[in-house]
């Protein structure tokens, strides 16, 4: 794990101090203020993280705040993760292009359906290009001569691993330092409240202390970890060692699995009501992880025990199976309701599966006994690929949207798919502009119930409205199905929106708002003629916005102290109200 590192890179590197060194690299010198440096940075991202997304629940997040939310997140996990005082401005190069490609992909998402919604597929692909990106920016960092160096496929192996495992222990360490950083922080303010000093309980409940308080958290962790990465080295060894212990009791249980479904046939995991594929893949992702476990980051260092030795191979041939279980789970899922974008994720996933289980087969079929030494440059560029692949579907370049689009109106139109079946909800807030596009096309079909189930999909605001048992059925305006009592009084504008998009009216044929007071006004729906009612308050905070929730109620006094023994006991009738509907109450009692 400490390969050689090329002539350029050493010369970059800061002459090292006399005393011996926790780091792993010897051309990593220490750095005594990396962890009060990165925690700086790291809190500072989260006090700009928390000012991009702080907004009013009910309102959506503008696209531009999420894009620069995200970039901010993305680029300083990145930095903080991969940086050395050596070529330190590569690691803040390539940090800030994650954070722009980031920042874009969230953008681009949180505007693709009308949600607003930036944590998607897309999303989730960028997260994953990256997070196989870094442990390949520090291996070539490491032994580049220069930033013209581009071999890829000549990187160490062994450095390329250690990167990579030493990352996922570093960042599981820190996230559970930033809990019991907020742990200790609680008990803290517990203990000071005790005596009357409220400050640090205070701050907790304030949103930006908690980002900034995570983020300093996290970078200092980080910090701390990377300067002493030689230990960390013996962490990730003892991590992989456990994870050894599991792999011949995973690779017997899936031989004895594979054997069953020879008596068995595949129908029984259809008929089971779990996600084949899905439960599949991760049984295969595990496989690889360890199988990867015991032939560790190079011959020398794979496990010596025979029964690890025996359940590599195992595992490795195992992946192939279950990915072609998965690609078949999906084709059958496909063909019985068509294309969706989850589903074209699912078939990509499936097909990556196949790609690590080929190598695998082929890899123990040549090399038998030492297969892992035909393995590891196989997966080396197996994980580039994915690299690549995993950023090429996060951008928009590919529109699952439409390609799902114009299967499910094929299948609508062909009748494979009866109206009353079809997933309306999916084309006005899964499939993006194609999707709404399509809606509105078949809006003016001359089928009419076709064209209602599609108006009624464009006009609701959210794809729970869709839900239920009258399906996409297309409402009258709520100006038409509210009463306002007392008739006659107007509600304001931000007052009425709200309503509209409460669980009480949203897809209520009756709503009623009733003026409780300036500031309250308490609204009742009904979704049916029979069905209970819905009931709650709309009311108009201290910062004047109208809201959902009894904000309005006041405060109770501050009572004085009293003493019991000499205090006068008295009865007092008072006067509550509750609202009825034909007689019945139908909320709690209020003032």
């Amino acid at each position: 794990m400490t390969d050689a590192v090329a002539a350029g890179a050493a010369a970059d590197s800061p002459l090292r101090p006399s005393h011996v060194s926790a780091r792993l690299d010897d051309s990593d010198p220490p750095w005594p203020l990396r962890p009060w440096i990165m925690a700086a940075i790291c809190a500072a991202a989260g006090l700009a993280f928390h000012l991009l997304i702080d907004h009013h629940y009910d309102d959506a997040l503008a696209h531009w705040r999420s894009a620069l939310a995200t970039g901010i997140a993305a680029a300083t996990v990145v930095f903080v993760l991969g940086v050395e005082r050596r070529r330190w401005h590569w690691a803040l190069g390539f940090a800030l292009s994650w954070g722009v490609i980031l920042g874009l992909i969230a953008r681009t998402t949180a505007a693709y359906n009308i949600q607003g919604n930036p944590v998607e597929w897309p999303f989730w692909s960028g997260i994953l290009a990256v997070l196989v990106a870094t442990p390949l920016f520090q291996t070539r960092r490491d032994v580049a001569p220069d930033w013209r160096f581009w071999k890829l496929w000549q990187m160490p192996y062994a450095r390329l691993h250690s990167h990579a495992w030493t990352d996922a222990v570093i960042g599981a360490a820190s996230l559970a330092f930033v809990g019991i950083t907020f742990l200790l922080t609680v008990l803290i303010g517990q203990m000071f409240k005790l005596i009357g000093i409220n400050l640090i309980f205070d701050l907790l409940n304030d949103e930006w202390f908690g980002w900034m308080l995570a983020g300093a958290a996290f970078g200092g962790a980080v910090g701390l970890l990377r300067e002493r990465d030689k230990l960390v080295a013996t962490l990730q060894r003892l991590v992989m060692i456990v994870l050894a212990v599991l792999a011949p009791v995973l690779a017997v249980a899936l031989v004895l699995f594979l054997l069953s479904l020879a008596g068995t046939g595949l129908q029984k995991l259809w008929d089971s009501g779990f996600s084949t594929a899905a439960v599949m893949m991760a049984v295969a992702a595990f496989a690889v992880l360890l199988a990867n476990a015991v032939i560790g980051n190079g011959g020398d260092d794979r496990a010596t025990s025979p029964a690890l030795r025996w359940a590599a191979p195992v595992l490795a041939i195992a992946v192939l199976p279950l990915a072609a279980i998965a690609f078949y789970s999906m084709h059958l899922r496909v063909v019985q309701y068509g294309w969706t974008p989850e589903r074209i994720w699912g078939v990509i996933a499936a097909l990556i599966a196949l790609a690590y289980g080929i190598a695998g087969l082929w890899a123990v079929a040549r090399g038998r006994r030492d297969f892992d030494d035909l393995l590891r440059p196989m997966q080396q560029k197996l994980a580039i690929g994915l690299a690549l692949l995993a950023l090429f579907l996060a951008l928009p370049i590919l529109d699952f949207g439409a390609i799902s689009t114009r299967d499910q109106l094929a299948r609508l139109k062909s009748g494979a798919t009866p109206v009353e079946k079809f997933d309306w909800a999916a084309l006005a807030f899964d499939f993006g502009p194609s999707g709404r596009a399509a809606l509105a096309e078949v809006a003016r079909s001359p089928r009419k119930e076709r064209a209602d189930a599609a108006e009624a999909a464009l006009a609701a605001k959210n794809r729970w409205d869709l839900s239920g048992p009258r399906g996409a059925l297309l409402l009258k305006p709520l100006a038409e199905r509210l009463r306002i009592i007392p008739e006659g009084r107007a509600l304001p504008a931000e007052a009425l929106d709200r309503i509209s998009a409460s669980y009480m009216c949203s897809r209520a044929k009756a709503c009623v708002a009733l003026w409780l007071d300036d500031k309250r006004i308490g609204v009742l729906g009904q979704n049916e003629p029979g069905d209970a009612l819905n009931f709650d308050f709309v009311t108009q905070n201290d910062a004047g916005q109208w809201v959902q929730g009894d904000w309005a109620k006041p405060v109770p006094a501050k009572r004085r102290a009293v003493d019991l023994s000499t205090a006068r006991i008295e009865v007092e009738t008072v006067t509550q109200r509750r609202v009825l509907v034909n007689g019945e109450p139908e909320s709690g009692t209020f003032d």
